[in-house]
């Protein structure tokens, strides 16, 4: 009996054994299940976090490339760049329908009464010279007729002038360029903050080994840049522009702008880009020893690929048609009104401080003024 019990006691330990293993085991398999479907969730999370840059192709180089005559001056070529903002297309229609002819006929004509006069008082022909010393009517002809000139000019080019500072409308791209030496930087202040830093781009005998170099994919010589702008097209630009040392100049003539930056000094203009592509520019103030190294890049691109590009630098797109804020803030936004304080009716309010209004004129109160 004994020895029965013992074999009966051996079997049943054995048997819980065997149970709290087999109870055991879907555990096991349990926890590599949530780990194996747990690290395709975060991996897919990275890489919705790193958008791509569209700008760019998978080897990093830049997918749009220059287009000959267009954004960039041309070896060989006369005249003005072709135009693709409104600004610049009625400038243009000034510069070749109204000035060059009307400066063409006023030498023409002085030309040729320099010639008359040489040919027709000159001393062979005339031994007697006249003494006349007044013409009443010629006086008032040679007085009115350029008065006439200068008031049918002054129409198109005030209107033109009042165009290259009309204010942005609201929902416009902020842009703000700081000229530095020598060299640019920008800033998108309604797109999350995002922050570029372009610098020419060398040749390639002019850098060590391994290090990027100007490709004729950047751009022409003196005019890449390691950082492009990006703008969309068919949405106004506000641009902003300022100084962190010298007076400096944000100019791409494709455009018709040219804002100068000034330290302590906020610039304002606005333009559209109506055509997507490449377009440079350069700063076109004397600023110093490398004034001549300061290129600017602008690559006009759809509002869709804008969107896309902000996405891939980890910013964000803005409310539509939302007032800037950024300095000088525009009328409507939050800045601009200024932060009140409220408390319950009846309740003194302590501290209450209204901020100073935004000014583009020059700071007063720098040491050393």
């Amino acid at each position: 009996m004994r020895m029965f019990a013992l074999k009966t006691m051996i079997l049943a330990a054995g048997l819980a054994l065997a149970g709290a293993g087999a109870a055991a085991a879907p555990a096991n398999t349990a926890a590599p299940a949530v780990a194996t479907t747990a690290a395709p969730t975060e991996a897919a999370t990275a890489n919705v976090a790193a958008a791509a840059d569209p700008t760019l192709a998978q080897d990093g180089a830049p997918k749009l490339a220059p287009t000959e005559h267009i954004g960039q001056p041309s070896n060989g070529w006369i005249g003005i760049q072709h135009q693709v903002t409104k600004t610049g297309e009625e400038a243009l229609w000034f510069h070749n329908v109204v000035l060059f002819p009307l400066i063409t006929a006023i030498s023409l004509l002085v030309l040729a009464l320099l010639l008359w006069v040489i040919f027709r008082y000159r001393a062979a022909a005339n031994p007697t010279p006249s003494k006349t010393s007044h013409n009443t009517f010629i006086e008032i002809i040679w007085t009115l007729v350029p008065v006439l000139i200068l008031v049918a000019i002054a129409v198109p080019s005030i209107r033109l002038l009042a165009a290259q500072f009309k204010p942005a409308p609201k929902g416009a791209v902020t842009l703000k360029a700081t000229g530095n030496q020598w060299y640019w930087t920008y800033e998108y202040p309604d797109h999350g903050g995002i922050q570029l830093t372009s610098n020419m781009l060398k040749e390639q005998s002019e850098v060590p080994a391994g290090q990027r170099y100007r490709t004729d994919a950047d751009g022409p010589r003196l005019l890449a840049v390691d950082q492009r702008v990006v703008l969309p097209v068919g949405v106004p630009i506000r641009l902003i522009t300022t100084a962190a040392d010298v007076i400096h100049s944000w100019a791409v003539p494709a455009f018709w702008i040219k804002l100068d930056a000034v330290p302590g000094r906020i610039n304002e203009t606005s333009f559209t880009i109506e055509k997507p592509g490449l377009y440079f520019g350069q700063c076109s103030e004397l600023c110093g020893a490398r004034h001549a190294y300061m290129p600017i890049a602008v690559e006009a691109v759809s509002p869709a690929e804008f969107a896309a590009w902000v996405k891939a630098k980890g910013g964000s797109m803005p409310g539509a048609a939302k007032p800037s804020e950024a300095a000088p803030a525009q009328p409507g936004s939050e800045a601009a009104a200024g932060n009140t304080t409220t408390a319950p009716e009846g309740a003194p309010v302590e501290n209450a401080t209204v901020p100073a209004e935004t000014t583009n004129q020059a700071a007063t109160a720098n040491p050393g003024n």
